[in-house]
């Protein structure tokens, strides 16, 4: 069956965030190195990138590397950093083909100064593309994002910037890394495993979570599909009955 087809393309999630797992695994099953997973990783990357702007889904966020990942094994570390670097050389041409503009998120000024230099040479040529906005979460950590917030909202309560009594969701927004960006809508991650794992804690609030076996270099188009069409099933509330909603 075509999936593509049954896709109601007036009902595509505005924001869609996916947390790429199962790279390492990948790998071991097959009994390579885990830098072989992150490599082949790096391929349904730009297949579902493609696929989403041609889909017309206008955010997407991919959660490329945690704050918790510093603590991976060295080797393994620097594997990331190269692919990280390697990647954003390759896919400009399909950034730039596809209309899409890069944005990042996260602690950057931990990557390497190679990767910072690439990334913002890649983010400043792709600034004017218009069909969608794919962000690499990078060196992030929600926690770390909220606390950042936190600190940076009590620093202008304290210089009279802010009043205590304006502070809202949208003052919370503006100080997130995510300030330009929407709420999720939906948050896909694959590799069988059923947690958030510090990941836009804030802005999943109401987002669809779909949780999938399939490890993330097998993950491919009809992947994706699914995933929405499992999204459209679902009656979105935001707190409300059904009644209200019909």
């Amino acid at each position: 069956m075509d999936l593509l087809n049954t896709i109601d393309t007036t009902n595509l999630p505005k924001h869609l965030a996916i947390i790429m797992d199962g790279n390492g695994r990948w790998a071991k099953q097959k009994g390579l190195l885990r830098a072989f997973g992150h490599e082949s990783g790096t391929k349904s990357v730009k297949k579902i990138i493609e696929t989403s702007a041609k889909l017309g889904i206008e955010y997407l966020t991919l959660y490329a590397f945690s704050t918790e990942n510093w603590n991976r094994p060295k080797l393994e570390v620097e594997t990331l950093m190269r692919v990280l670097i390697n990647s954003l050389k390759k896919e400009l041409i399909t950034l730039q083909k596809n209309n899409i503009k890069l944005n990042a998120i996260g602690n950057l000024e931990k990557l390497p100064k190679s990767a910072q230099k690439e990334l913002l040479d890649v983010i400043n040529k792709t600034k004017d593309n218009t069909q969608m906005t794919l962000t690499l979460a990078l060196s992030y950590g929600s926690r770390e994002e909220l606390v950042s917030a936190v600190k940076n909202i009590c620093s202008k309560v304290k210089n009279n910037i802010i009043s205590i009594d304006t502070i809202d969701d949208s003052i919370i927004n503006e100080h997130l890394y995510t300030q330009n960006l929407p709420d999720v809508d939906l948050l896909i991650r694959t590799s069988g495993e059923h947690r958030i794992s510090n990941f836009l804690l804030w802005q999943i609030a109401y987002a669809e979570l779909y949780f999938t076996d399939i490890l993330w270099p097998d993950f491919k188009e009809q992947d994706l599909y699914e995933a929405i069409i499992s999204y459209q099933k679902r009656e979105r509330r935001f707190g409300k009955t059904s009644e209200q909603i019909k």
